[in-house]
């Protein structure tokens, strides 16, 4: 197949998806597909190079740093359009779209409304409505509240009319504040005091206006992957210090990972079913990565839903997938035939 890996954008967590582009995009070319890297914010200037087997690999990284946006704008003539020029017109040329991006239109479901409105039907991944509600935190806690699926106490913190009253009274300390609509923990500050928690939301107020705050559940962090309606073998989460923030997620030995994950079998059970309703729920499709604490009374807290995790060989959901017996490359390969067979049934 002639593969379009859209990767980048204009997102804090761009460098995260041009790494995961780039291994994603190798991976395929591997497994015989010819791949197209292209970078939705910067667009594509002159033909598509297909790349193969035997070309030159694609290559990105991660910095501690989370990405000047303002400078890649400023590259791009300070355009304000998210989609680059050709973008669409080289996903029409292409039998399936990947999309590797994280964060922002990759995952709130713009670009999937897009790329719909452009009846481009076989791309990778959740449609506009399950990334929408996944990659809002308040909907997705809302929709989880229906399911019956445990999930911290919460509130929308509105700078011009809430106070820090507000908080200590409804939430309480130790608080998580955070943007509603960031991935990768950009933003997120756990608040263990009064004097911490304006920072906390001048920090969040950064990246997004809209700020959530949820109480505190203090356990094991744990990761569940769904491919294709089955949960994969749960990971467990251990930082070597402070919490799984952006440095911790993304720059080598700052986090113990352990998969399979240590659990009894009914606790395994219960993580797996947990994260399968969850995938419900939101109306996720083909793959996603569901996260959770486990307290101390046993029950499994869910965090969030991400409908594009991150797809180095190393991130999460691949590890996943090779404790299941599915090797990185047949992991890709596997999401672009969930994505082909999806397109031919809209």
């Amino acid at each position: 197949m002639r593969i379009v890996v859209l990767a980048g954008g204009l997102s804090p967590e761009r460098e995260v998806s041009l790494t995961s582009g780039s291994l994603i995009a190798n991976a395929l070319m591997g497994r015989g597909h010819a791949v197209a890297l292209v970078d939705v914010y910067v667009g594509v200037n002159g033909p598509l190079t297909w790349r193969k087997a035997g070309d030159a690999e694609y290559a990105a990284a991660v910095s501690e740093q989370i990405p000047d946006l303002q400078a890649v704008k400023a590259s791009c003539g300070g355009r304000e359009a998210l989609i680059g020029p050709g973008v669409m017109e080289a996903c029409r040329e292409a039998d399936v779209v990947f999309i590797a991006l994280h964060g922002a239109m990759g995952e709130n479901g713009q670009l999937q409304a897009a790329l719909d409105n452009y009846a481009i039907r076989r791309y990778t991944g959740t449609g506009y409505i399950g990334s929408l509600l996944a990659m809002d935190k308040d909907l997705t806690k809302r929709m989880l509240l229906v399911a019956d699926i445990p999930s911290a106490p919460w509130i929308m913190f509105d700078a011009e009319h809430d106070s820090i009253a507000r908080v200590k009274e409804e939430i309480g300390l130790p608080c998580v504040v955070k943007p509603c609509s960031c991935g990768s923990s950009v933003g997120v500050s756990i608040v263990e005091t009064e004097e911490e928690l304006a920072d906390a939301l001048a920090f969040a107020r950064a990246y997004e206006p809209s700020v959530l705050i949820e109480k505190k559940i203090v356990g094991r962090e744990f990761s569940v992957a769904v491919l294709d309606g089955e949960a994969l073998p749960a990971i467990e989460i251990i930082p070597k210090s402070g919490f799984y923030d952006y440095k911790n997620k993304y720059q080598g030995g700052c986090t113990t990972e352990i998969c399979p994950a240590p659990l009894t079998e009914d606790e395994a059970k219960r993580l797996a079913d947990a994260a399968k309703a969850v995938f419900k729920a939101l109306r996720l499709e083909n793959y996603s990565r569901i996260d959770f604490i486990l307290d101390a009374e046993g029950t499994f807290w869910c965090l969030e839903a991400n409908t594009l995790p991150g797809m180095t060989p190393t991130s999460l959901m691949p590890q996943e997938a090779a404790a299941a017996g599915i090797d990185y490359p047949t992991l890709c390969d596997r999401i672009v035939q969930l994505a082909y067979a999806k397109g031919e049934r809209a």
